[in-house]
């Protein structure tokens, strides 16, 4: 998946050795599932090494090893936890209940999320278009004509679906795939930001909170997927007259733009940061230099603020 301006692997190779035909100076290979390490933010992480880097092949051994530490491949398990029957407009439906959990260690930001069977369907058929050769050993359980409601058919379901998202989670185009993270997040993040531009930003928070701590596990390879969410999050705190928690989610924010002042977040986030830090008695020069700096090497006219960004998206 191209890694995306705006919403919705395994480990490492090898490490660096030491060759005869190789100067000290060549920089080591990095796995492409995982983030490329950016230069050094302001906040003084430690710069990464260059192609005119002075470090040893020792050196650089050790610095891609603290960064493998650092990047390591998010890992997630799916369960469906219970299956419910529902009554539709036109007919009887099973709404399933999927969590989503980091596996390794304790995860205090389990997802918890309601998928049809139909929600399913359309998720496969929208892989099969692109992934039609990686997904030829993956099966999906197939729909029935009678019997669908029947606790015997509603276990076998749920055990064959819990199948299905593990199976995909274990190909790699899939896992990093738009279509993927969508069917898993969307639809709450649809919800959220709809509420947001209700100006019911409490209910908007609630929704946020659950979702994106699970779309930022999904896009780990790009993280500037969840920043218009860790936006959202910022306007609606700072709606609610909380500063100090929307002051947090910019920061959240801005760590997922670090080297990207392209990005069409970059300037509206910082004005809103420079803003928050000026009411918190928190150091707002700095970022007002790094607005600055950005806006000398890219001029601009006024754009958006960032609250008229967030309020459109999601609306299709």
């Amino acid at each position: 998946m191209a890694c995306p301006e705006h919403p919705g692997s395994p480990g490492w190779t090898a490490p660096v050795t030491q060759c005869a035909a190789k100067t000290k100076q060549e920089a080591p290979t990095t796995d492409p599932d995982l983030p490329s390490p950016g230069p050094r933010e302001r906040s003084g992480a430690h710069p990464s090494p260059s192609a005119n880097s002075s470090m040893t092949t020792r050196e650089l051994q050790e610095y891609w090893k603290k960064e493998k530490c650092r990047w390591k491949h998010v890992k997630l398990l799916f369960e469906i936890a219970s299956a419910r029957i529902e009554e539709g407009k036109v007919s009887r439906f099973v709404m399933y209940q999927i969590v989503v959990i980091q596996t390794g260690s304790f995860d205090s930001n389990k997802a918890v999320l309601d998928r049809r069977y139909s929600d399913f369907e359309r998720l496969h058929k929208s892989l099969l278009k692109t992934f039609r050769e990686e997904m030829e050993d993956v099966a999906f359980p197939r729909k029935r004509l009678t019997g669908n409601f029947s606790e015997e058919m509603i276990c076998e379901r749920k055990l064959a679906l819990k199948e299905y998202l593990g199976l995909l989670y274990a190909l790699r185009c899939v896992r990093r795939s738009r279509e993927f993270a969508d069917f898993l997040t969307r639809p709450e993040l649809r919800e959220a930001f709809g509420c947001l531009r209700a100006g019911q930003y409490a209910r908007a928070l609630e929704l946020l909170v659950r979702v994106v701590p699970l779309q930022e596990k999904l896009t780990a390879h790009c993280p500037t997927a969840a920043v218009p969410a860790l936006c959202a999050m910022l306007v609606c705190h700072r709606d609610l007259e909380r500063p100090a928690e929307a002051f947090a989610a910019g920061e959240r924010a801005l760590r997922c733009l670090q080297a990207r002042e392209s990005h069409r977040y970059y300037a509206p986030l910082l004005d809103a940061m420079i803003r928050l830090a000026y009411v918190l008695g928190k150091d707002f020069v700095s970022l007002q230099g790094r607005l600055e700096e950005s806006q000398l090497r890219k001029p601009t006219h006024r754009g958006f603020t960032l609250k008229e960004l967030t309020v459109r998206e999601y609306l299709s």
